[in-house]
């Protein structure tokens, strides 16, 4: 398992694929005008603008939005972001970053749904570390998920650097009793629910995190978006979306 050659913005899942209008997608933010990225650090130099004629909305086979998602934002946001993601990917400790910019830019624009994709071959601890998210969720509800996972993505290096031992230490810091906390963590009852999102992701055919899917709130468009793509990016093909979202 490699991180892509093509562009330094995303790491393979166990099994990529690579579906055509994805391909579409990312042929068409090609030509729309010059990329530089850097070389293996995860930040993007710069990015050309995509236009409307280059994104095509398709259906993608991802398991509904519900109240059982981790939801971010306006809950009347008519764009929703749905993100696969994994806790040691560079490009997604990257991309989080932009999310949070993008809902603090675009507060009643676009709202944020996270789901786990670890990549258990090439990440070993982000499958317990998404376990550690979930675990606050339960403790804590939404907020408190969303603050763990905020934190989670703050201190980790990304490519396992994290030492496991500090996930009770940011539970702690975000108000979570610590021994319930690690009587979770040991429980399993979060493993199926994680293990669903993978499969999602898996089903869905993106190939690689961060990967996400810019929908309208009635999910009848869909944009998807493959790599850590930056803010300027984010924002307008949100935009697009919108625009969809009002006709």
């Amino acid at each position: 398992m490699n991180i892509t050659d093509e562009q330094d913005t995303q790491i393979l899942l166990p099994k990529p694929i690579l579906s055509l209008p994805l391909a579409i997608l990312v042929a068409g933010i090609l030509v729309a005008g010059a990329i530089a990225w850097t070389n293996g650090s995860g930040n993007v130099a710069s990015v050309g603008e995509p236009k409307e004629d280059n994104l095509v909305a398709t259906s993608i086979p991802v398991m509904p939005i519900s109240s059982a998602d981790h939801y971010r934002g306006s809950p009347t946001a008519p764009v929703i972001v749905l993100e696969f993601s994994d806790t040691e990917c560079p490009f997604c400790k990257n991309f989080h970053s932009t999310m949070r910019q993008l809902l603090a830019d675009e507060p009643e624009k676009v709202a944020w749904v996270y789901r786990h994709a670890p990549i258990l071959g090439l990440h070993k601890k982000a499958f317990t570390e998404a376990v550690a998210t979930e675990c606050a969720a339960e403790l804590g509800g939404d907020d408190a998920f969303w603050d763990y996972l905020d934190m989670l993505f703050e201190i980790t290096p990304a490519n396992d650097g994290l030492d496991l031992d500090q996930l009770p230490e940011i539970a702690v810091s975000v108000d979570l009793d610590r021994d319930t906390f690690l009587e979770c963590q040991s429980s399993g009852r979060h493993d199926e629910r994680i293990e669903g999102n993978l499969n999602d992701a898996l089903a869905a055919g993106p190939g690689s995190t961060p990967w996400s899917v810019v929908m309208t709130r009635d999910g009848s468009v869909m944009y998807p978006i493959s790599g850590a793509m930056p803010l300027s990016v984010m924002k307008q093909v949100v935009n697009v979306a919108l625009a969809k979202s009002v006709k």
